[in-house]
């Protein structure tokens, strides 16, 4: 999406004289509303099973703050503001994402954030320059939003200001996490896939020996298979299909963004990314791979 278009500009959704506004931007006016109710707003918006589902995603969105959608410091990928051309390509082609913040000599001192487009236009499609490069001439502004601002109020601000990444700084004016428009959209429409999304198709990968990064709906089954362990009873196989469901019948609940499980043999699940509703990814250590990882260390 380009950062100069607010989301709600998109062909099907533009209001001309005579036509209804689109869906989307009568549900981004609905998340926006305190004084209907919501069941006698429902109607409004659509009739469609679908249509009602999204705003039954709103109705939840009312009463979220940030911290339940941020991304938290520890997963936040930056650049730093003195990285050079070469430097920051390799950033942008690890991450997969578009958008980068910038940071000079620490992530609590964040100068905003380099979009992929405005480098390749300056500097690529054959483009050639004999200046130096300064990664801070292609720096953003960003937003700086508090933990507990609620998500709507944010994703109105990012309609505006068409400023589409945030910061999320704690009192101090430390930084407690990152949030982006498509993090508050997926909380209307679900969960958005694109073609940089690998986990989800591959299901996960192997960080270092033993521990993996896996996707919560890789089937149970298959992980099981592929790390050389039995992570369920015999009598459970049939009741728990996935890795997300697994950690829910460990827990009982939806666990938070970060939080580590322990498994009775010993292994250690980190909800890497989650949402109030569910699991998406998560760390998995192996019984015994940390200690493995530190004798060879050695």
């Amino acid at each position: 999406m380009d950062d100069n278009q607010s989301p709600t500009t998109e062909k099907d959704d533009e209001e001309s004289p005579g036509q209804q506004p689109g869906l989307f931007a009568r549900i981004i006016k609905f998340a926006g509303g305190d004084s209907a109710s919501d069941d006698e707003a429902i109607p409004d918006i659509g009739a469609t099973p679908v249509e009602r589902a999204l705003v039954q995603n709103i109705i939840t969105m009312r009463g979220q703050r940030v911290e339940e959608v941020m991304i938290p410091r520890a997963d936040i990928s930056a650049v730093e503001a003195s990285a050079d051309l070469a430097e920051l390509a390799e950033a942008f082609r690890h991450e997969a994402h578009s958008r980068l913040p910038v940071y000079r000599d620490t992530l609590d001192n964040v100068i905003g954030f380099v979009h992929v487009k405005d480098v390749a236009l300056a500097r690529g499609f054959g483009a050639t320059t004999n200046e130096p490069f300064n990664l801070e001439d292609h720096v953003r502004e960003m937003l700086v939003a508090p933990p507990s601002m609620p998500t709507k109020r944010l994703l109105q601000r990012m309609q505006a200001s068409r400023i589409h990444m945030a910061l999320v700084i704690d009192e101090y004016g430390g930084v407690d996490g990152l949030i982006t428009i498509e993090d508050l959209v997926e909380q209307i429409v679900g969960e958005i896939e694109d073609e940089h999304d690998q986990e989800e198709t591959v299901g996960w990968r192997m960080e270092r020996e033993g521990v993996y990064i896996c996707n919560a709906r890789v089937e149970l089954s298959e992980f099981e298979a592929e790390a050389g362990v039995d992570l369920l009873p015999d009598d459970l196989d049939e009741d728990v299909d996935t890795l997300g469901g697994l950690l829910f019948m460990l827990s009982n609940r939806i666990p938070a963004r970060g939080e580590v499980l322990t498994h009775p043999d010993g292994h250690e699940f980190e909800i890497v990314d989650a949402d109030p509703r569910r699991i998406k990814r998560l760390r998995v250590i192996l019984f015994g791979a940390e200690r493995a990882s530190a004798k060879a260390a050695e």
